[in-house]
């Protein structure tokens, strides 16, 4: 029996050496594979891209990046969307259908307080393409009018709008489906590390090129972005997961004597009062934190804190005023993911 045994033993060390030496062998690759970095401006932002590969890929992730503008970018005057918005007769690709798809779901979901239709109200608001006086209350009513994602559908292979003024904004979303597309690139090419930002919204796999877990900062509130907007309110884990944040105390204007955040209510058609003052969420696709991120900012900290109950899959961190002192609140999954 012990001879049997011994016999046993010595086949297996071969194998145990063999493996071990590939393990060796795959770690030290992998350490000497370097990081690429690239960066440059898409939808009207910047990007930032670093991934672990042994090949500068930048152009082909740019292309990736271009499709998605030809897609769903309003500042593109050939893009789909802005084709869709002045009422040609486009047929809508992939691209767009995934991101119009998922906004409707998230409206629905967060029953309309996210609403890619609300572009009117928000350029007549100053914050679009125009900046103008503040808006009278017919001419607000006379938006509303025409404001609703149900008031816009695909059908026949076409999108139909109940109202040819109705326009169409995806910009809540569209830089986090940017994030997505490139980060399936990424991995479908087998690249285990790498970080996406584009605009601020993130997506990361892997470790750093510290050989630590990505870890991102979430800026502190501030009126004065210029003074203190480099000051870190907290640091979270985020490997493997996506993120974005959607904040008023950066985007607004003040007229009146009143200040005027950037978010829109589309049922009131005003901007938002509540007390959030940043909503950072992390999933497991850029473009739903980005949707969410947008809504919660839209409906307040009561109803967040409902639709996160029905949704274990999303995290948020929420900075809110109370009584002029900055508050924090956050998904107890989160927890474990706060570094600082």
């Amino acid at each position: 029996m012990y001879d049997k045994r011994k016999k046993k033993l010595l086949w297996q060390i071969p194998f145990l050496a063999i493996l071990i030496v590939g393990t060796i062998l795959i770690i030290r690759q992998q350490r000497n594979t370097p990081y690429q970095k690239c960066s440059g401006t898409i939808f009207g932002t910047v990007y930032n891209i670093t991934y672990q590969y042994d090949k500068d890929i930048q152009k082909e992730l740019v292309a990736k990046m271009q499709e998605v503008d030809s897609a769903l970018s309003m500042f593109n005057e050939q893009s789909i969307i802005s084709r869709i918005n002045r009422n040609d007769d486009v047929t809508p690709n992939e691209m767009f259908l995934n991101v119009f798809n998922l906004a409707q779901k998230v409206s629905d979901d967060t029953d309309g307080a996210f609403d890619i239709t609300v572009a009117p109200l928000v350029n007549i608001w100053g914050f679009g393409f125009k900046r103008g006086q503040t808006p009278s209350q017919p001419a607000i009513d006379s938006l509303r009018s025409i404001i609703g994602y149900q008031k816009v559908r695909y059908q026949g292979g076409r999108i139909h709008k109940n109202d040819p003024r109705i326009m169409l904004d995806c910009s809540a979303i569209a830089k986090g489906y940017g994030v997505d597309v490139v980060a399936r690139l990424l991995s479908d090419k087998g690249i285990k590390n790498y970080l996406v930002e584009i605009g601020g919204e993130i997506a990361t796999k892997g470790i750093s090129e510290k050989r630590v877990p990505w870890k991102i900062g979430v800026t502190k509130p501030s009126d004065d972005a210029l003074q203190n907007g480099g000051e870190l309110q907290t640091v979270l884990n985020v490997t493997d997961k996506a993120m974005a944040t959607s904040g008023n105390y950066r985007n607004f204007y003040y007229k009146g004597g009143r200040r005027y955040a950037h978010t829109i209510d589309p049922k009131t058609g005003y901007p938002v009062q509540h007390n959030i003052l940043s909503a950072t969420v992390l999933a497991d696709r850029c473009a739903v934190a980005d949707a969410y991120a947008t809504s919660f900012m839209v409906m307040g900290l009561d109803k967040t804190k409902k639709i996160l109950e029905k949704h274990p899959d999303l995290m948020a961190y929420i900075i809110y005023d109370d009584q002029g002192q900055n508050k924090i609140w956050y998904s107890p999954s989160l927890k474990d993911k706060i570094q600082k």
